[in-house]
């Protein structure tokens, strides 16, 4: 009987002709539901197994199936004939996907036998040619099968090797669950044998000696066993003293050990690589040298027989040297080791020229305790039930194990500071503050926030101090300014003649990221505001009687305090009549929303710039045409100047038309599109439609205070649904309308350069008037606008995008009030970046 070693979470794709006996290997071999079968989705899809042209459909069915196994940790086998390269390269990618080891075994049976078995089936009705060309596919494929990407390979070459063939299912490396300890994780040791030494003593481990009184193991009397999370090597006085002992102690069953980066550096100088002699390779390799061959040799065969990480004690406990996030608990791939041995890093450099790292364990949600190094800190700390054990022993500090299942540290201090950090070890005590009290040095100067969906966004410093005076001066009170809206990119300039924007230009750009399907809004003519309905204000610390905060996209307060409470009231009563408050589980709601009509902020504005720019031109260019035209009656020339000066004239009364429209007395009303959060939860994540159908219940219980958003789906691979919006897009800026809004219908969508956009704007020929000028649409002026940088409006609206998500979702976490104030006062700040503002 032939044994096939497969790991126990794998994708096993199996390789064969049609007629070889991949179902009934399959059916026999592996559970009745771990098979996904290529002619069971070509009947589901098209009630028959042999319709080939269902295949497309069939196998992406398999595939998400397929991707949802896997996810779930199960093991998966694909029952399809997969002599094609290209059809195994899918299965290959989405092992890679999901973390797992791609396993083939390959079903090469006599094409003769193959050929035989499908004459006797009817519903095989192609000829043996199709067999034996997919016979010479296989064969041809044979050796490149590890080129492709599997990582095991079984190859059954006869009937009766595929008849006496054993599934043995082998746990991955990393699976140790039935190790249950008690065990004692020391973190990085750096060649501080002396250290390491006295640590496994408080311990009360029992170092052995050889006869050179080198420690050469330890054992504890009550059968305990240390864990070493790596970086045993580099910077220390001893690193074959400490490799000695590990490995002594490893080898002998009393203790595990992980591979750290340091490691896995050693090992590709010990491979004959070149690595860079940084960070204490140097000095390792110098000491390994005075060893014997036979030593270093035998710390190579060790160094390389690391795995990535631990599952230990029926997977309540992970160890791994940087950490690992739960999702690559128990998986094998790249990515993951890589995760295991360096954390997650951006790959950008801070100022000491180390790596930048996420901080992983801030989102860490796993029930299983995940114990690291890595990173020195001045102190083990739990953090979502994770700690980091290094405490920079080789800098100075101290060499720290943690008892598991105790949760007890025990610590040794450095006998003296054997390598000089290039980061200053003991960062300065955190002040104690109370959660409500802001700090200038919060938000002064140039600084970094970590935001989880954009990772490290820097802050200026000139840009923050614009910030502080606006805040200061003019923003409503921290405890209430939760959040502000991001600002908000035009599409790319459109080439069509006449026009500077134009939906097809969103359209694409949604396209190109892999959006399939779009959401376009009315763009009201009003003024983004953010509506804080509150029914406690103990809640937001704010006085008895206080009902929530309306605010504008820079902080400042929206109405006069009277306007405000009665428009508050309002909300409060439609929100209580359409059941919101209560369907969220929560007491207040947060809503970006425009408020219009624009001339409630903006008449100013109109006011004294547009209407006084229309006055004098409606008055002045008339006059110069009627001068002409009676110029040219006389017999002058001046039919050129004539002609532009007439084309300036209407081009003044169309810009006058277009503020007018904005300019109107009416009633306020609230036009909410989004919901931001409320006390359960942030709802990004929420689709557009979702969001829509709030907004239309706050409609439906007070029309005269709410405006309804229109909108259009848009299925981006459909080329009527798209011209169905330009035409809607065409009409609605024709009668007026500022234009539309077009985001992912999915809302919250990353793609592999990061977040999507969250929404881009497209404004009418019209209204763009008013922004760019009477004369903008002649076709001199806008070949000069469409040359136009948008790139770091992009920039600026993706940033902002991420730290108002960040902003929100440390509200809902209920974190101390400068963590929230940091992210949202970091969104103002970059207002003040210089960019166009007509963009």
């Amino acid at each position: 009987m032939t044994r096939l070693g497969i790991p126990a979470m794998s994708l096993v794709v199996l390789v064969g002709v049609s007629g070889s006996g991949k179902s009934t290997f399959a059916a026999h071999k592996f559970g009745p539901h771990e098979t996904l079968s290529s002619d069971a989705f070509r009947a589901l899809v098209s009630n028959d197994q042999n319709d080939q042209s269902a295949t497309e459909a069939a196998f992406d069915a398999l595939r998400y199936v397929a991707a949802k196994r896997l996810a779930a940790g199960l093991l998966t086998v694909i029952d399809a004939t997969n002599v094609q390269p290209a059809a195994r390269k899918s299965f290959v990618d989405l092992a890679k996907a999901h973390d797992v080891l791609p396993v083939a075994i390959v079903l090469d049976v006599p094409a003769a036998v193959a050929v035989e078995r499908n004459a006797e089936r009817p519903d095989r009705d192609f000829g043996a040619h199709v067999v034996r060309r997919q016979h010479d596919q296989l064969r041809r494929s044979l050796r490149f099968l590890g080129k492709e990407g599997f990582r095991r390979i079984h190859v059954l070459d006869s009937v009766d090797a595929i008849a006496d063939a054993e599934i043995v299912r082998e746990p991955l490396l990393t699976d140790r669950r039935d190790e249950r300890g008690p065990f004692d994780a020391i973190g990085d040791v750096h060649g501080c044998r002396a250290e390491l030494e006295t640590l496994l003593d408080r311990l009360g481990y029992q170092v052995l000696r050889d006869p050179d009184g080198r420690a050469v193991d330890a054992r504890h009397p009550d059968g305990r066993r240390a864990i070493f999370l790596g970086d045993l090597v580099d910077r220390g006085p001893d690193v074959p003293g400490v490799l000695r002992l590990a490995m002594g102690m490893v080898r002998a069953g009393n203790a595990l050990a992980v591979p750290g980066n340091h490691e896995e550096k050693l090992l590709r100088a010990l491979d004959g690589k070149s690595p860079a002699m940084t960070h204490g390779l140097a000095e390792s390799l110098t000491q390994l040298a005075a060893e014997t061959p036979e030593f270093r040799e035998e710390v190579r065969a060790f160094c390389r027989g690391l795995v990535s990480h631990l599952i230990l004690d029926e997977g309540r406990l992970v160890v791994a040297h940087a950490g690992l996030k739960e999702a690559y608990h128990g998986r094998a791939s790249g990515r993951v080791r890589a995760f295991a041995l360096y954390g997650d890093t951006t790959g950008e450099s801070d100022e000491f020229g180390l790596p930048v790292r996420l901080p992983w364990a801030e989102d860490y949600r796993g029930s299983a305790v995940v114990l690291y190094g890595h990173t020195p800190t001045p102190q083990v700390a739990w953090v979502n039930n994770t700690a980091c054990l290094d405490t920079g022993c080789v800098f100075g500090g101290e060499l720290s194990a943690m008892r598991y299942p105790e949760r007890e540290v025990v610590s040794v201090p450095a006998e003296q500071v054997w390598f000089e950090p290039v980061r200053p070890l003991q960062p300065p005590p955190p002040e104690e503050r109370e959660a409500g009290v802001l700090r200038i040095d919060d938000v002064l100067g140039a600084h970094i926030v970590e935001t989880t969906t954009h990772g490290r966004i820097g802050v200026r410093a000139e840009n923050a101090a614009g910030a502080l005076e606006v805040m200061a001066r003019w923003a409503v009170d921290p405890r209430w300014l939760l959040h502000l809206p991001p600002t908000m990119s035009p599409p790319a300039t459109s080439s069509i003649p006449g026009y500077l924007e134009h939906p097809h230009e969103a359209f694409s750009a949604y396209r190109s990221e892999g959006v399939g399907s779009v959401i376009a809004e009315e763009k009201h003519m009003g003024s983004r505001a953010i509506v804080l309905a509150a029914r406690d204000p103990d809640r937001f610390g704010a006085p008895p009687g206080w009902r929530g905060i309306i605010h504008t996209r820079t902080g400042r307060r929206f109405f006069s305090a009277a306007v405000e409470a009665e428009v508050l009231e309002g909300v409060h009563a439609a929100l209580d009549a359409s059941g919101i408050l209560a369907e969220l589980e929560s007491d207040w709601v947060l809503l970006d929303a425009e408020i219009v009509p624009w001339s409630v902020k903006a008449g100013d504005l109109i006011r004294d710039l547009y209407a006084s720019v229309g006055a004098a031109a409606t008055a002045a260019l008339p006059a110069a045409v009627a001068a002409l035209e009676s110029a040219a009656g006389r017999g002058v020339d001046v039919s050129e100047l004539l002609d532009r000066t007439q084309r300036r004239a209407a081009n003044s009364f169309a810009y006058q038309d277009a503020y007018r429209r904005y300019a109107a007395d009416d009633e306020v009303q609230i036009a909410p599109f989004q919901v931001l959060a409320s006390e359960a939860r942030t709802y990004a994540t929420q689709d557009h439609s979702w969001h829509l159908a709030i907004a239309d219940r706050l409609v439906a219980a007070d029309p005269g205070l709410f405006r309804t958003t229109a909108r259009r789906m848009v299925d981006l691979s459909n080329e009527d649904s798209v011209a169905d919006a330009v035409a809607w897009w065409e009409e609605l800026t024709a009668a007026g309308g500022e234009g539309i809004v077009v985001k992912p219908h999915a809302n919250l969508v990353r793609a592999a350069r990061g977040l999507v956009l969250p929404g881009i704007k497209v404004r009418g020929r019209e209204y763009l008037r008013i922004i760019y000028g009477p004369d903008y649409t002649e076709v001199s002026h806008l070949a000069r606008l469409r040359d136009r940088s948008l790139g770091h409006k992009r920039s600026m609206a993706a940033r902002e995008y991420s730290l108002g998500l960040e902003a929100l979702e440390r509200v809902v976490r209920r974190e101390p009030l400068w963590r929230v104030h940091q992210a949202v006062f970091a969104i103002l700040a970059m207002e003040s970046e210089p960019v166009d503002p007509r963009l």
